[in-house]
Formats: C-alpha cells, structure tokens, sequence
C-alpha cells in the first residue's frame, strides 16, 4: 500500500446506541414471547420478527464489514453485511462531483446517510434502475442519483472532519455538503 492509506477514512459497522438499543428491545421481547400463556399468534409473529431481527442486527455489529472508506481510489460505499459483496458499490473519484451527508424524516424517526453526488453518465450502481428511481424522487430529499449512491448511517457514524479532510486530501476542491 501507499503512503496516502494512512489518510483514508474509514467507518466499519459495529455497536452503537441505536443498534444496542434495538438489539436489547428485540432480546426483551423474545424473551417475553416465551412466557407461559403467550397466545400461539403472538409467537408466530412476533418471534420472526424479534428474534431474525436483533440476531440480524447483533450480526451486523459483529460483522465490522466497511461501511464506508475514502481513499486514494475513491469512495467504497459497503453494502448491506447479509449480502456485503452484492450490495458494495466503489465510486471512483473521476466519478464523483462531492460528498453530501442528509437525513430521511418519517414520523418521528430519522435515519442519517452519507452519499456520493456523481457525474452524469456515471455507471449504475447495484439497486440503480427506473423503478428505484422513481419511488426515491418522491420519497428522498435529495436527488434520486445520489440516493441510490448513498448509505444509511446505522451501525456506524461519520466524523465529518476527518471526512473532509481525507476528501481535501485524495479530492481536492470536492465538496463535502451537510444537509443534516
């Protein structure tokens, strides 16, 4: 490797206070699903849902998969850890215009993501086509493009900092736009 490594950024998924929480919820809920006198509905519903969902979270924290890297290359945008190889997208920097960080509001909840704003006529990238982009138009606050070049901080945060200054470093003059 280069000497520029040592400047990547680099988040990889692991235990933070959303995952633990939603892990801890799941495990509680399990855990009282199993009770005497739980109806048999209940279980069958709510096991599924509550078990495969904290062990899936659980898994992912285990993972430490990368969810996201800067460097010399470009931006590796790590996929989801159940199928890592098929959903991990590399924008390379000839690519990419800037770095936006934005937010997805639904009711109450919000998700942070990290996404990449790439050239026109950019390859496409897994989970791109005419039905995605369609539904993310009316459903994103940000381009349809960079939505599908974006991942949702969950298991892992972005120091905005240190983005931005691997960014300066491998990118210079690419922006790094927070829209938070």
């Amino acid at each position: 490797m280069t000497g520029n490594t040592s400047r990547a950024y680099q988040e990889r998924y692991g235990w933070d206070l959303r995952t633990t929480g939603v892990v801890s919820l799941s495990a509680v809920f399990t855990a009282v699903l199993l009770l005497p006198n739980i109806p048999l509905i209940a279980r069958i519903l709510g096991l599924p849902l509550f078990g495969a969902g904290g062990l899936f979270m659980a898994y992912m924290a285990q993972s430490r998969k990368v969810a996201f890297r800067v460097d010399e290359t470009g931006v590796l945008l790590g996929g989801n850890p159940a199928r890592y190889g098929a959903t991990t997208a590399h924008v390379p920097w000839n690519d990419i215009k800037g770095l936006v960080l934005w937010r997805q509001v639904a009711g109450g909840a919000s998700v942070s993501y990290v996404g990449v704003a790439r050239r026109k006529g950019a390859p496409a990238l897994p989970g791109d086509g005419p039905n995605a982009r369609a539904a993310l138009k009316r459903l994103v606050p940000v381009p349809a493009d960079t939505a599908i070049a974006s991942r949702a901080m969950t298991g892992w945060r972005v120091d905005k900092d240190r983005l931005a200054a691997a960014v300066a470093h491998f990118a210079p003059g690419t922006p790094v736009h927070d829209d938070r």
